[in-house]
């Protein structure tokens, strides 16, 4: 199901309304709408009436004179604290219901953070930084290591990890749902991009449904990036990497093998910088799988020198921190089937490499992330 969309800034406070005295507004038995909602400022709310024998109904929803959805399920969320009047409006071919309730958005407690607040999930690919970026010490769990990711990238002070070749990925979020403002970019993903050094990753991102605070049985939205639709990005792609079995050759050119669902192997290699197991150690299969979206290779070499395209738009690691290119706009989310959709805000961002290259003495191209926050905080 998806959820409408309300934006209450500042800004649209001059728009709202209260209900006119001609409105009809009844609570029926077959249609019930709950008379209030508390919610924190920058909390998502759901909002859902409780309806039967309504067949192929629609729904407006209004606040004030403003239609703000027409999904049976409104989301709503602020960062302007009040009270905000809605109406929905119910009708089927024999019948039909208004209803009313008032949203009451209280200050929150406690100053929210900008930055991320949490790491729930960390899993890197293979890559010359994998057990580096974070550190990995012999007993060190998963559990651990997304630890460990945690310290490096929750706050205003992060540092760097790596997410190795394709399809590393790690998963954060905030204590707070970044709201998407129309016609504005909604948070920042940093990394260590520079002008030609940019190592692209596809951004997802999760609103919490269900309320629980942690990213388990979210639907995920990739952000559509300038490449989405390049006939040369692949979708659907897959790879698997075999755990290594010689780890004191160096160099080695056949160091890791890997096949891919496009008909398509070969080797990872391990270079003279960096002798540790490009394999993650606490990952216990031999056998390491990722999926997801391939985006074309960005990396080209003259005379020995590497370097690496930056895309237009919508990646991770791929424009500099200091610069609006890597900025992110909600509006550029996408369901599974590649249709747009509008998320009200966001509340868990993942983020994984997004190419599958080795660029010469450079190594493996591998997406790194040093922090990720709000723009609008």
């Amino acid at each position: 199901m998806k959820y409408s969309k309300i934006l209450l800034t500042a800004l649209s406070i001059a728009f709202l309304q209260s209900c006119s005295d001609d409105d009809t507004l009844v609570s029926t038995d077959d249609a019930k709408l709950n008379s209030s909602y508390d919610v924190t400022r920058l909390k998502a709310l759901t909002v859902e009436p409780t309806i039967s024998g309504y067949e192929n109904a629609t729904f407006t929803w209004k606040l004030g004179n403003e239609v703000v959805g027409n999904e049976q399920t409104l989301g709503f969320v602020s960062d302007k604290a009040g009270s905000y009047d809605l109406t929905l409006e119910i009708k089927s071919a024999s019948k039909s219901a208004n209803l009313k309730t008032t949203v009451k958005v209280q200050q929150e407690t406690s100053t929210y953070s900008k930055y991320i607040a949490q790491v729930f999930d960390y899993l890197p690919s293979v890559g010359q930084f994998t057990n580096k970026l974070p550190l990995y010490e012999a007993g060190d769990t998963k559990a651990a290591m997304v630890t460990k990711a945690g310290k490096a990238l929750i706050g205003e002070k992060s540092t760097m990890i790596s997410l190795g070749g394709y399809g590393g990925y790690v998963v954060f979020g905030f204590d707070h749902t970044i709201i998407n403002k129309t016609d504005q970019r909604d948070f920042k993903v940093l990394g260590n991009g520079f002008a030609g050094s940019s190592e692209p990753g596809i951004i997802m991102v999760a609103f919490d449904k269900n309320k629980n605070g942690v990213p388990d049985d979210n639907e995920w939205y990739e952000i559509a990036g300038s490449e989405y639709t390049n006939p040369k990005t692949i979708k659907n792609y897959s790879i698997e990497f075999q755990k290594p079995t010689v780890e004191d050759v160096v160099p080695n050119p056949q160091y890791i093998k890997w096949t891919d669902n496009q008909g398509n192997s070969g080797y990872k290699t391990k270079n003279v910088y960096h002798k540790q197991s490009y394999y993650p150690l606490w990952f216990g299969d031999n056998q390491l799988k990722f999926s997801g979206s391939l985006l074309p290779n960005n990396y080209t070499e003259n005379n020995g020198i590497w370097t690496g395209k930056q895309y237009a738009y919508g990646y991770a690691d791929n424009g500099q921190n200091s610069s609006e290119d890597s900025n992110i706009d909600i509006d550029w989310a996408v369901d599974k089937n590649g249709n747009k959709v509008k998320l009200m805000g966001i509340d868990f961002i993942k983020v994984y490499t997004a190419t599958n290259q080795e660029a010469g003495w450079l190594g493996e191209i591998s997406t790194e992330v040093t922090g990720a926050y709000d723009l609008h905080l």
